[in-house]
């Protein structure tokens, strides 16, 4: 497990504290929680009647490789994703190269249209931004009766997942890095 030290000055002498990386790291914190309706719609994918779900205003901070999950998106007319994309107003074949950030990275669209690069598998792959992945609502009709996203969610098409070579079983919740590129 990697550790980062503190240097803590006392009047005693000197103290070296450990703490887990992860806990001065992890910034991002529940802000809510969003309880699905305990009837609606079903699918595979779709919000469980009566569970409650997490929401986040915040995404982990961006670094030169931000760890996150990658999900499979749909972003064409009928597809999982729902209504147009948030950039553009238009659906996107899933042979482009394209992708939705949970709404921290998102940052009220202010990376409409940049690229990211995504790591994973020893690939790297360039991306657009073209939409929001709504950490804050769901279960319902505008978002495909799915739930809200993860904080640290980047969800892609297909063409993003077959030029990092993920095929099959791999495909579904997937850990990468990105970063800006």
């Amino acid at each position: 497990m990697s550790t980062t030290s503190i240097l803590v000055l006392a009047p005693a002498g000197l103290l070296l504290v450990a703490f887990p990386s992860t806990a001065l790291a992890e910034t991002c914190q529940p802000s809510g929680t969003l309880e699905s309706p305990a009837t609606g719609h079903t699918c595979d994918e779709c919000c469980q009647p009566g569970h409650v779900y997490p929401t986040y205003q915040c995404s982990p901070p961006v670094s030169r490789h931000t760890k996150a999950i990658m999900t499979l998106n749909d972003f064409s007319e009928g597809g999982d994703g729902g209504a147009p994309s948030e950039c553009d107003g238009k659906y996107h074949n899933n042979t482009e190269r394209v992708v939705a950030l949970s709404t921290g990275w998102y940052d009220k669209g202010k990376r409409c249209g940049e690229y990211i690069r995504i790591n994973a598998k020893g690939r790297s792959v360039l991306a657009k931004v073209v939409d929001e992945c709504d950490t804050l609502h769901g279960c319902d009709k505008p978002h495909a009766f799915q739930p809200p996203c993860p904080h640290n969610d980047v969800d892609a098409s297909k063409a993003v997942w077959d030029a990092l070579g993920i095929f099959g079983d791999e495909v579904g919740d997937f850990p990468i890095t990105w970063s800006d590129a």
